[in-house]
């Protein structure tokens, strides 16, 4: 079925779609009209699933870890300051392992108060052993919340889709909502709790073996990483839509390659565009899966800008420090669209033009 949607209804699509059975919801702008629509499919008879109303995003999750706990398949939605309350919450959740799914619409941290996009929320969650995904497009909200169940539920670590808040929650893009019939099977969670076989959860762990809990995580976030392309790789097979840890704009020749997440990537991909015309061999790196981070090596040996929609005060832009980390390579990093900062293609471009092989430079300022 093909209709026109929102980011925000996508994900709500999307969610009906895997046949979610506990919803646990508190409102927060630009997110709400995510809850709103699944509300309305539990209210219509459209879901059968429980719709908890509770006082709190730290309520919101800790209702879906009771949910996952059991074996249920659980869902939230947050944003900003939300899902910092969550915080306690988001380490239990991956501590326990549990497959729950959240989409968190992207926006600044205040003060100073502001409802508008930005990505500081989910990356400053980068350490809490939850998997990220990026989108960029209405369809891809849709599409990587189903794909989100599948990897969740296969690794039992749980997963962030994010999207930018009214730039994507609220754009209005052509959406095929897909019967997805038997991509995404039953739950089977083996450490359910079972009335039957009583045990202990959440216990105090010695010295002697909690970093084994945390080895196993890590062990198991690298097996996302190679269970995501399959599992893509399935989703393009079936239904057609193609995507990859790395989404790739007139890469393959490419002397100066344009690294960003969600929709400025694709801003960036315009700028590829007008580059081009003028003879500037650029291309275009969209990062959709930050954790686990994947392997850039695309840009080893190129001229690279960085665009991110973050900063780390004393550290610099987030993404660009997560390349460096991993790669020996040169960055010059655009700070663009913090706190839903205007950013076309033309100024990506302009930066571009004039950027040194190093250096920082917030768009805006000179």
């Amino acid at each position: 079925m093909k209709k026109m949607a929102t980011g925000n209804q996508a994900v709500a699509y999307g969610v009906k779609e895997c046949d979610v059975e506990v919803i646990a919801a508190y409102p927060i702008t630009p997110q709400t009209e995510v809850v709103e629509t699944v509300a309305n499919f539990v209210e219509t008879g459209k879901m059968d699933a429980a719709y908890i109303r509770v006082e709190s995003e730290h309520s919101a999750l800790a209702a879906c870890i009771g949910a996952s706990a059991t074996g249920a398949r659980a869902f939230t939605a947050t944003s900003s300051h939300g899902l910092l309350y969550m915080h306690e919450m988001i380490h239990w959740a991956a501590g326990a392992r549990l497959p729950i799914v959240m989409a968190n619409v992207n926006r600044a941290v205040g003060p100073a108060w502001n409802i508008w996009a930005e990505h500081t929320d989910a990356l400053s969650q980068r350490d809490t052993g939850w998997m990220q995904f990026y989108a960029a497009t209405v369809q891809e909200v849709y599409d990587s919340t189903i794909m989100a169940y599948k990897l969740a539920e296969s690794v039992y670590l749980p997963c962030m889709v994010n999207l930018d808040g009214f730039i994507l929650s609220h754009a209005i893009q052509p959406l095929d909502i897909t019967d997805t019939g038997d991509f995404l099977p039953e739950i089977d969670m083996p450490h359910a709790i079972d009335t039957d076989n009583p045990m202990s959860y959440g216990n105090l762990t010695g010295p002697a073996d909690y970093y084994k809990f945390r080895r196993m995580m890590k062990d198991d976030m690298e097996l996302a990483g190679k269970l995501s392309r399959e599992i893509e790789a399935e989703f393009a097979e079936r239904f057609g839509r193609k995507y990859s840890d790395v989404m790739e704009y007139r890469a393959d020749d490419a002397e100066v390659l344009i690294v960003g997440m969600g929709t400025i990537a694709r801003e960036a991909e315009m700028a590829v565009d007008l580059l081009r015309k003028e003879g500037v061999k650029a291309g275009a790196v969209r990062v959709r899966q930050f954790r686990p981070f994947p392997d850039l090596s695309i840009l080893e040996g190129k001229r690279i800008v960085v665009l991110d929609r973050d900063y780390s005060p004393g550290a610099g832009g987030i993404l660009a420090q997560e390349i460096r980390f991993r790669h020996d390579v040169k960055i010059f990093n655009l700070i663009a669209g913090l706190g839903g900062q205007d950013v076309s293609y033309k100024d990506i471009a302009a930066v571009v033009r004039k950027a040194k092989p190093e250096g920082e430079v917030w768009l805006g300022v000179d």
